[in-house]
């Protein structure tokens, strides 16, 4: 500080708490801090103290951008609140100028300046501000006066000025041209924005910042220029839009209705009405028609309405004014009693080939001749056979018969000979033609000129190609086409000769296209002129075409018909054909040949050729049907043998029949022993089917056995049957517990061992219970009052001793007189007790018979008749008498 500065200072009178900071700004007069910590100090002080104390340390540093922005920070706060008028604020500005002489490179003094002169509504000076701050700052730091700039121009309504700012800020940055027109368009100046969103339309690398497309953006244009036409001038809509069908034809619709909305709202309503008509004409999806359709529908709607007012309220309408509107209503009505017209067309345009819509454009014209002559002309001149979706032939028979309903047959004739020449995909479009051209000559009764068409049509090409070649065209192949050749078969029939349709026939045959059908009519041809030997040589001819399965209907056909022709005249020769017939033949279709050949045995052949063919027949036939032909040959072989001979049949039956119907022939097989009185042999067969029938499954098979034990048996063979039935139940259960305990140690094969001990005990209860269930089962079975009946035997004496090779040593031959002179008493004392036409037993003659059977059951088992199962100690058997 200077001298004089000094001694001013001294004059002034500080308070006492300012005088620490004075000294230390006496010492550092340049120090920042120092004079920052006495601003601090003078926060709360009035506003000349604290401006002063800025004042002089901006004097002894002018170049501090702290001391000046925290001066000039302090200085608004000043004067917030206060009247824009007020001197203050001239104060401030002044304070920003001077700070700008040494902090003009300073962005944010400038930002500052610029918003504080932006509040005080000082347009001209403020935008002087900015344009200083732009010149001054670089241009990197140009960025951060822009906004400020461009908040300011929008905040007052200053538009020429906001467009020439917006111009200069485009210049820097290109890519904000949105917000531009956004502005342009709130101030009404939509010629401007018209030119810029052209501008950013046809710039392919412009990208939007608000995220929008160029397909969106083009949107937009349409928008604004169709729906102000009055406004802008400077463009060529109508080649701005047309640009834009051609680019986007996804949107074709919209496009159109903006264009033909600019031509209303500038009153062209004739060249608007022509738009949309263009439109219609040229749209391809449905979309974009019905969005054209329905905005042409309401304009003509609104302006018939518009006109209709305006005579109504017109006091001097004229004549003409009623015609015009007459004619407005007429063109409203004839364009929606066009729509499905207009539909249809679109559709066509959409694809050409479609053949449907070329029938229902047709049903469209429906009373209008010459429309439907020209859209059957046009749609059989553009449709292309290789690209047709739907039958094209379709077209060319509906065009002949459109002309032949209406008398006009030569001409009918002139259209199916042009669809001949089509070169169709198929052949059988081609042959369709022809068909429906012979079937016209047979309505219009030319039966001759019908039969000279389908010779026409098959007649062989000068070299043979294969049906299925396409590189062929179709009228090379056309001669193997079957349809073809069926219609001229029938035709033959019908109108031809007997030797003509044989010819046909032959020649179908020669050609090998025939099918199943056409070999058995060929034969019932035949039969109805009394040729049968020309119609088994057809059958014949059809059985070497054809493999099984479809030669089923043939050789069905051929041998019913040989057999009720020739019945057994000539019987070597139909075993020929059976046999040739059952050669090949499947199992499904063996059954009913076999019976068929099995009948003519029976009717004309030996007996034992019957049962030979039942016999092949058994095994021949499905499994399935196994049971069902095995039923058939045991009643045969009854009616023709007797029961006897049956056995083998039956023997045989249960060793080839799964087990299902095995049981169901054992138990027939039963039966029948029985009703022989070999009740034996019927006890031996259920024995033998028991093996494979579980207790818990097949109930019905040991109800049976019991009823027949009932029946013919005794004591010993119910307790043998009970015996075998226990058995196989422990059959069956050892192999659910084996499989269940597979099952456990694979799953469980880690567990504990407590698991283990627990499955243990649970098994071990579960036999308990089942042990426990038998002996209740055998002792409801003993204490019952079965009636036995001695079963009869045939064939023995009663001395006659029949060995069983099966029979058990059980060591007790030394006993069997005694055990046969207490069979004999026990056996005295059951008939005593059983006897129906004796007195009721004593009390002591029941304990004696229980004391004996007690004797005698109580004797111990061997072991060997319990082969791999578990004996059973004496308490259990015990607990099974009680």
């Amino acid at each position: 500080m200077s001298l004089t500065d000094i001694s001013l200072c001294m004059d002034i009178d500080f308070p006492s708490e300012d005088v620490p900071y004075e000294e230390e700004i006496l010492r550092n007069a340049y120090s920042v801090k120092h004079w920052l910590r006495y601003i601090d100090h003078k926060a709360k002080a009035p506003n000349n103290g604290v401006n002063i104390v800025y004042e002089r340390a901006l004097k002894e540093l002018p170049g501090s951008y702290k001391i000046w922005y925290n001066y000039l920070r302090t200085r608004r706060r000043q004067v917030r609140g206060r009247c824009l008028t007020d001197s203050m604020y001239d104060e401030v500005n002044n304070t920003f100028e001077r700070a700008l002489v040494f902090m003009h490179k300073m962005p944010r003094i400038w930002m500052d300046y610029g918003a504080f002169m932006t509040l005080q509504c000082k347009i001209t000076r403020t935008r002087h501000v900015f344009d200083r701050a732009l010149r001054a700052l670089p241009i990197t730091q140009h960025y951060r006066i822009w906004p400020l700039y461009l908040k300011f121009v929008r905040k007052y309504d200053i538009p020429e000025t906001a467009v020439r700012v917006y111009r200069r800020y485009l210049k820097l940055a290109p890519d904000d041209a949105e917000e531009y027109i956004e502005y342009l368009t709130s101030v009404n100046r939509l010629d401007e924005a018209a030119q810029h969103l052209a501008s950013i339309v046809d710039n392919e690398n412009f990208v939007s910042k608000y995220g929008k497309s160029n397909h969106q953006l083009w949107n937009e244009l349409c928008d604004l220029i169709s729906k102000n036409p009055d406004k802008v001038r400077s463009l060529n809509v109508d080649a701005i839009i047309r640009g834009g069908l051609r680019r986007y034809t996804d949107q074709l619709g919209h496009l159109w209705n903006c264009l033909a909305d600019y031509y209303v709202r500038s009153g062209l309503f004739d060249r608007a009405r022509d738009i949309y008509e263009e439109a219609i004409q040229t749209v391809r999806t449905v979309r974009d028609f019905t969005q054209v359709f329905d905005e042409y529908a309401q304009f003509e709607e609104v302006s018939l309405n518009k006109r209709m007012e305006m005579v109504a309220n017109d006091p001097n309408a004229t004549t003409e004014d009623d015609i015009d509107v007459e004619l407005r209503l007429a063109r409203f009505e004839h364009l929606m009693e066009r729509r499905l017209l207009l539909l249809n067309s679109v559709l066509l345009r959409q694809n050409p080939h479609n053949v449907h819509e070329w029938h229902k454009r047709v049903k469209l014209y429906e009373d209008k001749p010459h429309e439907i002559i020209n859209t059957y002309t046009e749609a059989v001149q553009t449709v292309q056979p290789k690209l047709s979706v739907g039958k094209l032939h379709t077209l060319w028979v509906e065009f002949a018969k459109f002309y032949e309903t209406n008398g006009q047959v030569e001409d009918a004739r002139i259209v199916f000979e042009r669809g001949t020449e089509v070169e169709f995909v198929k052949v059988e479009d081609l042959a369709s033609i022809w068909c429906e051209w012979a079937e016209m000559e047979i309505r219009q009764e030319n039966y001759d000129q019908a039969l000279k068409l389908m010779q026409k049509a098959t007649a062989m090409p000068k070299r043979k190609v294969d049906y299925h070649d396409d590189t062929e065209t179709v009228q090379m192949r056309l001669y193997k086409s079957l349809k073809l050749w069926s219609i001229y078969a029938d035709l033959e029939e019908s109108f031809g000769t007997f030797k003509t349709c044989k010819a046909v026939y032959d020649r179908i045959m020669d050609l090998k296209i025939c099918t199943p059908q056409i070999i058995i009519n060929y034969g019932l041809f035949l039969e109805e002129h009394n040729y049968f030997e020309e119609a088994f040589q057809a059958y014949e001819k059809g059985i070497a075409l054809f493999k099984w399965p479809n030669v089923y209907d043939i050789w069905n056909s051929y041998l019913t018909k040989f057999l009720k022709r020739y019945g057994g005249t000539k019987l070597e020769r139909a075993r020929d054909l059976f046999e040739q017939c059952l050669e090949n033949c499947p199992p499904e279709y063996a059954k009913y040949f076999y019976l068929l050949y099995a009948k003519l045995e029976e009717d004309h052949g030996l007996a034992r050729h019957a049962m030979a063919v039942y016999d092949r027949a058994t095994s021949a036939v499905k499994p399935e049907e196994m049971y069902d032909m095995y039923n058939i040959f045991v009643k045969k072989a009854a009616e023709i043998y007797g029961l006897p001979r049956t056995r083998e049949i039956y023997e045989k039956a249960i060793e080839c029949l799964p087990e299902e119907h095995m049981r169901q022939m054992c138990v027939r097989f039963a039966e029948m022993e029985t009703k022989l009185g070999e009740v034996d042999r019927a006890r031996a067969i259920y024995a033998h089917c028991s093996q494979v029938c579980d207790p818990r499954i097949t109930a019905d098979f040991w109800q049976t056995w019991k009823d027949f034990e009932i029946r013919h048996g005794n004591e010993d063979t119910m307790r043998e049957m009970l015996r075998i039935k226990r058995s196989v139940q422990a059959t069956y259960n050892t192999q659910v517990n084996m499989m269940a305990a597979q099952f456990i140690n694979s799953v469980n094969a880690t567990a504990e061992s407590s698991n283990t001990d627990a499955m243990r005990q649970l098994d071990a209860k579960v036999t308990a219970v089942n042990e426990q269930k038998e002996r209740q089962a055998l002792k409801n079975q003993t204490s019952s009052n079965i009636m036995f009946v001695r079963g009869e035997t045939h064939g023995r004496g009663n001395n006659d001793k029949v060995i069983n090779p099966d029979e058990i040593d059980i060591g007790d031959s030394d006993e069997d007189a005694d055990e046969d002179e207490d069979d004999d008493e026990d056996q005295s004392n059951a008939e005593n007790i059983t006897g129906s036409n004796k007195s009721l037993p004593t009390s002591k003659d029941l304990n004696d018979l229980v004391v004996k059977k007690l004797r005698i059951e109580q004797q111990e088992i061997p072991a060997k008749v319990f082969g791999g199962l578990k004996v059973k100690n004496q308490s259990d058997d015990e607990d099974m008498l009680e």
